[in-house]
């Protein structure tokens, strides 16, 4: 036995998950290692070379405002960067960058290895070590141990991986990559429960080989926004994505041969993800359609390798050039690497607490696409939270559980040990009740306050957070009360958005709230947006806009708080209180809910049985 050192916490994975939860726990003042299979493949992006997005995007600037790096490196690193959404309301606007896959790679290391108290080192897990239910360390591949308070797996899609192409599989991680082998059983003995999930990327294909001309162009922003605050806004270089179709020689192929494909003979049994089915699934379950859409999209600046976004697919190799040649633009298309499917097992996350730490061991934690969510941003996210939980522990400190109300990785960790998973969990704008007030722009300043408290950003940041949202509230009240004049250049500007001319000068603030008018379009007649930044000109224009909307959604978290803050004890017995179904009797002593909002986000739990439930605790 080697006994290879002694920290504060061990995080096990290299990827997004890992990245932010080693950078979190080491930030805040821990002594930290991060175990990865191999130290070329940290914050490998295995699938689509993308980060945010709609919901994702917002998680991106979360895990930013709580110091983390996804956001930072994706600005360093980016071959395109669009902001979505932008004709639809200010909740569901999301930025989206499409990232040098290698240089974010290079990147997110560097700054891992700069990190005071975080050491990495190449190593593959195969137990975790434990005394009466208390984490105490893991052992490696060759024996090596090493021991620590609290331990972190993000294992990602790489637990007892298996790569499926065809009739042909492997024992495989993504990209080829070591499985990770043993860790599962290891996990298992200690009573931890596992599922098995399935998910897919598409094949690679070769610029040279595509015919551009056949398809549309989807370029850059002129001026790219950023995701983290730390980031600058200068133009810069970058690639355009293409969109193109499938055509009914597509469907017609994959029709023909769906016998050969894994997901149909039986040959795979783990659940796939709904949201992002592969294109055999598409063509079956949406029968009707004559066609798929598809997004080619760069790799990286050094390299002419492109992902062909919604094609994912497990079918054979030779299926798959047939496939790729009957797309719009791809006749002569060269596949470089195939799609494939992988299963890997996952931990239920029914029996995690909202702090990511495991039910059955003390100081253990689990984040990522082990807890049955996809993504690399909520695996980040998760990361981040399990790494600063894991920090908080060590230190004596409570733990860091954010609401539903204050931020989407609320949403994301309740919905994920609340509620459970049937398949992979993708985060979504619907998903979150009051996502008005969960805005891109705003996360800072949602967020600024507890990311200080835990030590994750520096004072002087968060000083800065203070000073800007009390720069808002005064920009707020001053274009409340400031006038802008009945004149031929306003009326000018007006008309050219088919807004009505004033009759009578009105208040700044009230011609803003005119959905057609933006705060470009009244800057030039204010002085005040000489010296503002786009960042928070942005949340000036929502703030007002949207005043009325903002007020009934923190109306309705008043509401929502008060039944977050009625208290569930721990030793209720459930069975024995009448009028519950026995349906929300089963299933809130599996879940143990701590409150009166908890239970409501349980399955199986009505309406009914929450009256039930609010007159009984009345009743103690």
């Amino acid at each position: 036995m080697y006994v290879a050192g002694s920290y504060d916490c061990v995080v096990v994975g290299g990827g997004h998950a890992g990245c932010e939860a080693a950078h979190a726990a080491a930030r805040m003042g821990c002594r930290v290692v991060l175990l990865t299979h191999s130290l070329d493949a940290i914050a490998l992006m295995p699938c689509n070379p993308a980060i945010g997005g709609p919901a994702k995007g917002h998680v991106v600037a979360e895990i930013d405002a709580l110091g983390g790096l996804m956001g930072f490196v994706a600005d360093q690193t980016f071959l395109q960067m669009r902001m979505l959404n932008t004709g639809k309301g200010p909740a569901v606007r999301a930025l989206r960058a499409q990232a040098d896959k290698k240089q974010y790679q290079a990147l997110m290391k560097k700054l891992l290895e700069s990190t005071p108290g975080l050491r990495i080192i190449q190593a593959l897990v195969t137990e975790v070590l434990s005394d009466n239910g208390q984490i105490r360390g893991v052992r490696t591949h060759y024996g090596a141990e090493f021991y620590a308070a609290t331990v972190v797996i993000t294992a990602g899609t790489y637990l007892e991986g298996r790569v499926v192409v065809g009739q042909a599989s492997l024992q495989s991680g993504p990209n080829s990559l070591l499985a990770s082998t043993g860790l599962s059983a290891s996990l298992g003995r200690l009573g931890i429960e596992m599922g098995r999930f399935k998910t897919g990327t598409p094949p690679r294909i070769h610029r040279r080989s595509v015919d551009f001309s056949q398809m549309e162009e989807q370029p850059g922003d002129d001026i790219p926004a950023r995701f983290s605050a730390r980031s600058t806004r200068e133009r810069r270089a970058q690639l355009s994505c293409y969109l193109t179709y499938t055509t009914e020689r597509t469907i017609a192929i994959i029709r023909d041969n769906l016998h050969r494909s894994p997901l149909y003979s039986g040959m795979i049994e783990g659940r796939g993800p709904r949201y992002c089915p592969s294109i055999e699934d598409k063509v079956v379950r949406f029968a009707d359609k004559e066609r798929h859409q598809l997004f080619l999209e760069p790799e990286g600046f050094d390299t002419d390798e492109m992902y062909v976004q919604g094609f994912s697919t497990s079918l054979p190799e030779d299926v798959q050039v047939e496939l790729l040649r009957s797309v719009v633009g791809l006749a002569e298309v060269e596949m470089m690497r195939p799609g494939y499917a992988i299963e890997y097992d996952f931990v239920l996350p029914t029996g995690l607490s909202l702090a990511l730490e495991s039910k059955n061991c003390a100081g253990l934690f689990f984040a990522g696409q082990i807890n049955g969510s996809s993504g690399y941003e909520e695996a980040a996210g998760q990361g981040l939270l399990a790494g600063a939980n894991a920090a908080a522990r060590v230190l004596g400190r409570p733990p860091l559980v954010l609401l539903r109300s204050e931020a989407y990785l609320g949403v994301l960790v309740d919905d994920l040990v609340m509620k459970g998973v049937t398949e992979p969990y993708r985060l979504m704008t619907s998903r979150a009740e009051h996502r008005l007030l969960l805005r891109l722009d705003n996360a800072r300043s949602r967020l600024g306050e507890v990311a200080a408290q835990y030590g994750l950003i520096a004072a002087e940041d968060y000083q800065a957070i203070k000073e800007e949202d009390e720069e808002l509230a005064r920009l707020v009240a001053g274009l409340s009360s400031r006038t802008v004049p009945n004149c031929d250049a306003v009326n000018q500007v007006l008309q050219g958005v088919g807004s009505a001319p004033l009759t009578q000068a009105q208040t700044a603030a009230a011609l803003l709230r005119r959905p057609e008018v933006r705060w470009e379009h009244l800057a030039p007649f204010l002085p005040e947006a000489s010296s503002m930044s786009p960042s928070l000109a942005m949340r000036l224009e929502v703030e007002i806009k949207y005043a009325g909307y903002i007020a009934k959604e923190r109306e309705q978290v008043e509401r929502f708080l008060r039944l977050e803050n009625r208290l569930i004890a721990q030793n209720i017995n459930f069975g024995n209180i009448r009028g519950l179904s026995n349906e929300a009797k089963e299933n809130l002593t599996l879940r143990r809910p701590h409150s009166v909002g908890q239970a409501m986000r349980i399955s199986g739990v009505s309406p009914a049985d929450v009256a039930v439930l609010l007159v009984y605790l009345e009743g103690r």
